[in-house]
């Protein structure tokens, strides 16, 4: 057998049980291997009678008696099989619903093992029976640790289970080589790499499977934890960079310019970034802050800086929206620097293009402000010396590295408005630094949040109306584009319907996705203005669409976003000192519906949101919220396992401190796991 047998030619496989495992992505007999059960059932131990459905006891449990009576009575039609079960403690009801052929099988005086969820009732302990074994009268009851895998309407735990343990010991031989040090793997308690598969598949406790299980997590993250060491040693190595000094008196001269004054986090964040581009190794720094922390203002600082060394920047953006919005928003606030600013977007027409290319090329343009254009063949800097990347989990790692190549080991900023739990962003970013703006510039009026379920609608848009005969306007975000996305709301349809029978005497906007770049910029060129009273979106409006005028968000099918994705939009509002709201619309019969929605109504911090989204959805959902190719964890999760992952960070510092290229002999299967592990690999190429 080989790594690569297809699952159908295992014992106890057919060609037909094989289809049903390829639907849960398990094709080849090293996948199966590989495929970890998500939990243990523990039959080793009954409980006595007397003792079952102990207060605040939910778990499933064991118990073995002798059959005292059986009989059968109906609810709504369901058929249940009751049999009275009794021990040298006392009695208790065991259940089984559906299942009436048990009438038949089970007899008085029979001894029987039986494993459900148990409750107390006034008449004793009673049992849902989700298993059962008859035992022989002298059979001495041994139970043991069940294996449960993740399983589907066609393929059950117990027959993957069944086909593991056939298979398990032709698996076991596909384990390899272990890819820990041996001294490494002794340090840390692991077994052998074989005994710890078979310990995950066959345990003889659960306490024996979760150290195995610890072992292969603590590998997956220990070559993320060595990529970060490496990159960042490999970094601060390089002395190729432009050492950016600030002259006495700068930031006094840049504040001097500005129409407000910086908050204190302005200030130690400016100060951070400007003392690692005064460095000769490239600054690689992150700056997250929540939405209107002035992110921007603080990135124009550094733009100041790399110009009064004379040295080029870039920014780039994911979208020309955004990018528009960047270039408003810094041009007056570097004319009085003299930084001229160049706008390289995809809609340009070549004559355009080519005029901003040769000012870049010339050194004429101290600042280039873009989409991916940027990485075109045909824009090149004449100096550049720092790299901007906004919103940078939109881009590959190697739309990144292109960007960063077009200059001689450029410091990089980048910068996220997704706030991100500390913890998390210590293992998501573990190769950068990280600054965070986590105070926001006075004057903000707190954004006022409501949740209403979606039979009081109406009420919502009759506060939009309310609002714009104010003189402001109103956003009206929904999930889907088309009617044809299961039950989610249609933002084309809505808008159809809200022009038609809600607000005819309103000008309405249309924003998706599927609309031209040229289209979008039309569109919020109009509502920017103030030509068009409601803009009707999808969540393309997520992310730095800045509208001051705009006092309303309304978010329909909220319950369909996590709580940080929510907060993002409701950023979009309270731009301004006008007083602002957002309405979160969720379905009637969404029972979880205030309960997690009453998080954002309690606070606008995003940090604390965020830490929310992170404990009700776990890591795994926020990983495509992060560092493209990262955290794409096979076996650990960060929240779940952080011990593990600090053990490991710990333990990849130690090794890299003591072995810099992990060059020694002894680090040779280390090297290997980097090159195996597609997090370590996407962490290397990173900027």
């Amino acid at each position: 057998m080989s790594k690569d047998t297809p699952i159908s030619e295992l014992a106890g496989v057919g060609k037909e049980t094989a289809a049903k495992f390829h639907e849960l992505g398990l094709r080849t007999a090293d996948d199966l291997l590989n495929d970890f059960p998500f939990r243990y059932d523990d039959l080793r131990f009954p409980t006595p009678a007397a003792l079952l459905a102990a207060p605040g006891d939910a778990s499933e449990e064991n118990a073995v008696g002798r059959v005292v009576r059986v009989r059968e009575r109906r609810a709504r039609h369901l058929a249940i099989v009751e049999a009275e079960i009794e021990d040298d403690s006392g009695t208790f009801i065991a259940k089984w619903f559906g299942r009436r052929y048990l009438l038949g099988t089970l007899k008085a005086g029979m001894r029987l093992f039986v494993r459900g969820r148990a409750q107390r009732t006034l008449a004793g302990a009673a049992m849902n029976v989700a298993a059962h074994k008859v035992l022989a009268e002298d059979e001495i009851y041994h139970g043991e640790v069940v294996p449960v895998y993740s399983a589907s309407k066609s393929l059950a735990s117990r027959k993957i289970r069944q086909v593991v343990q056939r298979n398990l010991p032709k698996l076991l031989e596909l384990a390899g080589d272990d890819p820990l040090p041996p001294d490494l793997a002794k340090e840390r308690g692991f077994a052998p790499l074989r005994e710890s598969y078979r310990r995950l598949h066959a345990p003889q406790s659960p306490e024996e499977a979760a150290k195995a299980r610890e072992r292969f997590i603590f590998t997956e993250f220990l070559a993320l934890a060595l990529a970060a060491q490496l990159k960042r040693r490999q970094r601060e190595a390089e002395h190729d960079a432009h050492v950016l000094r600030a002259p006495p008196g700068l930031l006094e001269e840049f504040e001097r310019e500005l129409p407000f004054e910086l908050t204190r986090a302005q200030r130690r964040v400016i100060a951070e970034i400007w003392d690692d581009m005064g460095s000769d190794a490239p600054m690689n720094r992150l700056l997250q802050g929540d939405v209107g922390s002035g992110k921007t203002l603080v990135a124009a600082a550094a733009v100041v800086l790399a110009a009064r060394n004379g040295v080029q920047s870039a920014l780039m953006a994911p979208t020309e929206i955004l990018a528009s919005q960047h270039a408003a928003k810094l041009a007056p606030l570097l004319v009085p620097f003299g930084i001229a600013v160049e706008a390289v977007f995809g809609s340009q027409g070549a004559k355009a293009r080519a005029s901003a290319a040769g000012r870049l090329a010339s050194g004429e343009a101290a600042l280039a402000i873009g989409t991916h254009a940027l990485l075109t063949q045909g824009v090149e800097f004449e100096r550049l010396g720092l790299v901007v990347i906004d919103e940078q989990h939109r881009f590959g790692v190697e739309q990144r590295a292109r960007l960063r190549a077009k200059g001689a080991a450029p410091h990089t900023l980048h910068m996220t408005a997704t706030p991100i739990p500390r913890t998390l962003a210590q293992s998501a970013y573990a190769d950068l630094d990280i600054s965070t703006v986590d105070e926001l510039p006075p004057g903000r009026t707190p954004i006022e949040t409501y949740h209403l379920r979606a039979s009081r609608l109406h009420e919502a848009y009759e506060f939009v109306r309310k609002n714009v005969e104010l003189g402001h306007q109103a956003y009206i975000v929904a999930p889907a584009i088309d009617e044809s996305e299961s039950e989610l709301t249609s933002v084309v349809a809505e808008a159809e319907r809200l022009q038609k029978d809600v607000f005819p005497d309103m000008l309405l906007g249309l924003l998706h996705g599927r609309k031209t770049p040229r289209e979008k910029d039309a569109v919020m060129e109009r509502f920017k203005r103030g030509e068009l009273h409601v803009l009707v979106a999808t969540t393309v409006v997520e992310v730095g669409v800045d509208i001051p005028n705009a006092s309303v968000m309304v978010i329909l099918d909220a319950h369909r976003y996590g709580l940080a994705q929510l907060h993002q939009l409701r950023g979009r509002v309270g731009r301004s000192a006008a007083k602002s709201y957002c309405l979160l619309v969720y379905p009637d019969d969404f029972a979880e519906g205030p309960a997690r929605l009453e998080i954002l109504r309690r606070t606008t911090d995003g940090f604390e949101i965020a830490q929310a989204d992170l404990e009700l959805r776990g890591a795994g959902n926020l990983a495509g919220t992060l560092q493209a190719g990262k955290m794409d964890f096979r076996y650990g999760d960060l929240i779940r396992d952080f011990a593990v992952y600090e053990r490991a960070r710990s333990t990849a510092a130690k090794i890299v401190e003591e072995d810099p290229s992990l060059s020694s002999p002894s680090h040779a299967r280390l090297r290997t796991l980097l090159d195996s592990q597609p997090s370590a690999r996407a962490m290397l190429l990173s900027s």
